[in-house]
């Protein structure tokens, strides 16, 4: 039976299963009487999706490099094709360039309504660094798709600016912030004993889905050497995450550093506002990095907890205008420990408050407009 509301297909890369963004905006869709389908792909580990609406995942026979992001494109453009011939979808929501050609090809074929939703300068991560081949191909894409959209999102002014610059489009900017919610009750420290960690000693939490390298991590960890009287938390996945959880028995560490691997929003959340100080240390060697804006930057304000920052462009701008942390000069062990020594100076109720103040108009539904603005063309 056809649903009364407009079907949207919501296409990821990923499984569905960590996308905060994804889910946000497709409650936002739910909300506003728009009825989503997520398609993303099936990993080993995937867990059953929950909502908000409904979920395909494809299953792909490669998991990274060149042949799983052309297997993507195929399936993603088959699954669509066969959604339009059933009736089963009116308009696309493509997150990231890696989804947008054959929505592209699709929405323009069978005359849908397209949203594009960069949730990052894909032409110019890390990945791409130094692999002139793959970023001429990501950039040929990104070349005959953006101008033919003519209108999409993305997660800050600093990103959407050269996207304007590149292409002569319209770029709204929705930040990737969390819905405004209760700050959790917890005693500090003490959520962290469940993962068998002591709370003798305040605790700087580095999270992360994908702790990749000029994330920071490395140099939070080697910072540990310098600052003595605190732990370090590791949340999250990637390869210096597992390459931490390999010396994190080094006698250098003294016991202080710990590793838990990435945890649901809410368990994570819970470990957020119960930390003392969340580190923020990406370094701006690729622009995507240097214009990103990360979503655990507005996690720690929502939570009340004090940021130690890196200077990037868009996280010094909100640190220091809401004064809500430290940015550092550099990401150096000197300059980390003194960044966290700073913040360790003043009392928790201090930073607590510039938090509460912050988050007011930091959170989710100060941008989530944009969704049904742009579902509808306008």
């Amino acid at each position: 039976m056809k649903s009364s509301g407009k079907r949207v297909a919501v296409l990821v890369s990923n499984d569905l299963t960590f996308d905060q963004r994804v889910k946000k905006t497709c409650d936002v869709m739910v909300e506003s009487g728009y009825v989503p389908t997520l398609v993303g792909r099936e990993l080993p580990d995937s867990v059953p999706y929950v909502g908000p609406g409904s979920a395909v995942r494809l299953k792909l026979k490669h998991k990274s490099g060149p042949l799983f992001y052309l297997e993507l494109q195929i399936s993603l453009y088959r699954w669509l094709k066969r959604a339009v011939q059933e009736n089963e979808i009116d308009a696309i929501w493509a997150n990231d360039l890696d989804t947008l050609l054959p929505a592209l090809l699709i929405s323009r074929r069978h005359n849908l309504h397209l949203v594009y939703d960069s949730h990052e300068f894909f032409t110019e991560a890390a990945g791409l660094t130094g692999r002139p081949l793959k970023r001429y191909v990501w950039l040929a894409i990104e070349k005959y798709c953006i101008p033919k959209v003519g209108k999409m999102l993305t997660v800050n002014e600093s990103i959407a600016e050269k996207f304007r610059e590149r292409y002569s489009v319209q770029v709204d900017v929705l930040r990737n912030m969390p819905v405004l919610s209760d700050v959790p009750n917890v005693s500090p420290r003490n959520a962290f004993s469940e993962y068998g960690i002591p709370s003798d000693l305040p605790i700087l939490l580095l999270q992360g889905a994908y702790m990749d390298r000029d994330r920071g991590t490395k140099d939070a960890v080697e910072a540990l050497e310098v600052m003595t009287g605190v732990r370090l938390v590791l949340v999250g996945a990637g390869i210096e995450f597992d390459e931490s959880r390999a010396r994190i028995n080094d006698p250098r560490w003294n016991g202080r550093l710990h590793c838990i691997s990435r945890l649901p929003y809410e368990k994570l959340r819970i470990l957020t506002a119960s930390a003392d100080v969340g580190l923020s240390l990406d370094k701006g060697l690729h622009a995507n990095y240097l214009l990103s804006l990360p979503n655990k930057l507005f996690d720690f304000i929502h939570v009340g907890l004090p940021i130690v920052a890196s200077p990037m462009v868009e996280v010094s701008r909100v640190v220091e205008e809401n004064g809500v942390g430290v940015v550092l000069n550099s990401v150096t062990s000197e300059d980390i420990a003194k960044g966290v020594a700073e913040v360790l100076e003043k009392p928790r109720e201090y930073w607590l408050k510039k938090c509460m103040v912050a988050r007011e108009k930091l959170h989710w539904g100060v941008d989530s407009y944009l969704i049904k603005e742009h579902l509808l063309g306008s």
